[in-house]
């Protein structure tokens, strides 16, 4: 056996491909939004919203604790044995199956066991971000779950946020910590030279343009996680720059493999380059710092201010 194929093996990396949990994708998308609009209502704003994402844990991802009233609670996706648990600061704790089942019957026993436990909440119905959506409470479309492939679509996280959070200790200017966002539906990371930024554009598909100008009021280079989609149907790092700097799109930025890519205005790195490489860790921070190195000093960011020294 070649030592790249021993290395594929026992690699913590999973392969993970689009076409095999397209299905599965779409309906895991829309109940990570019913849980995470239920943060969003309980939770003070934050800027750029960060009171929004969820988190990585040992076993899925989390709301973290959410306010309502003097009390508390929160909400975890455990990936290992496909649970979603609801748990009160009171002790109490309700639990959903993950296994196929439409995102409004999700919605349903979710609200249900939310009532159970005292918590009562409403949240907007209409998904953000996706187009030509159907409310999560008259969506019986999407259905489907697969547990072999939400344990690799977990796993690949749980690598790209750790070595997320490796990239971000190098930076001690102001950093987003690392999220997955609901909306978008990835795990990030964004750095901010600290300056303002010319407004937003907007047009997001059911996102309010106020919403995004809000998120990119100062200059960033952010880099993430993207599972894929349609436009791009296979999983991909990726990182880009608002405003973009004259020059970024034809900057060097590694390690082979990454390119610009016109449609998406990003550099992208497939991750199944990363997953092959024989340090997947050191692939992976290469493209990180490259295309931040790129977009900072392109964009005349005060690096010795922003940066840790050795």
């Amino acid at each position: 056996m070649s030592s790249s194929a021993t290395h594929l093996n026992h690699s913590p990396w999973p392969a993970l491909a689009y076409d095999q949990w397209r299905d599965t994708q779409a309906t895991l998308h829309r109940w990570t939004q019913i849980v995470g609009k239920i943060r969003l209502a309980q939770t003070p704003w934050v800027n750029h919203s960060w009171h929004v994402p969820l988190y990585l844990t040992a076993r899925g991802l989390t709301t973290s604790p959410i306010a309502h009233g003097s009390r508390i609670f929160e909400i975890d996706f455990d990936f290992v044995d496909h649970q979603l648990r609801i748990k009160t600061s009171e002790g109490g704790t309700e639990t959903l199956r993950l296994a196929p089942r439409a995102v409004a019957e999700f919605y349903q026993e979710l609200f249900a066991r939310l009532k159970a436990l005292g918590l009562e909440i409403s949240i907007r119905t209409m998904p953000s971000e996706i187009p030509e959506a159907t409310p999560f409470d008259q969506d019986w479309t999407h259905a489907a779950y697969d547990e072999e492939q939400v344990g690799r679509f977990w796993r690949a996280l749980v690598q790209a946020d750790r070595v997320f959070k490796v990239f971000r200790s190098r930076f001690i200017g102001k950093c987003s910590p690392v999220h997955f966002f609901w909306g978008s539906f990835d795990l990030a990371v964004t750095r901010f030279s600290g300056r303002r930024a010319p407004a937003h554009p907007g047009g997001v598909p059911n996102l309010p343009d106020w919403v995004a100008r809000e998120a990119y009021s100062h200059e960033v280079s952010s880099c993430g996680f993207w599972s894929g989609g349609e436009a791009m149907p296979y999983p991909v790092f990726y990182a880009y720059a608002y405003p973009e700097p004259v020059g970024f799109k034809s900057a060097s930025v590694g390690p082979a493999g990454a390119r610009y890519d016109s449609t998406l205005s990003e550099f992208i790195l497939p991750y199944e380059a990363v997953r092959q490489a024989t340090s997947p860790d050191a692939t992976l921070l290469e493209f990180l710092q490259s295309s931040y190195e790129a977009a900072a000093d392109l964009g005349g960011w005060d690096r010795p201010e922003l940066e840790q020294r050795e």
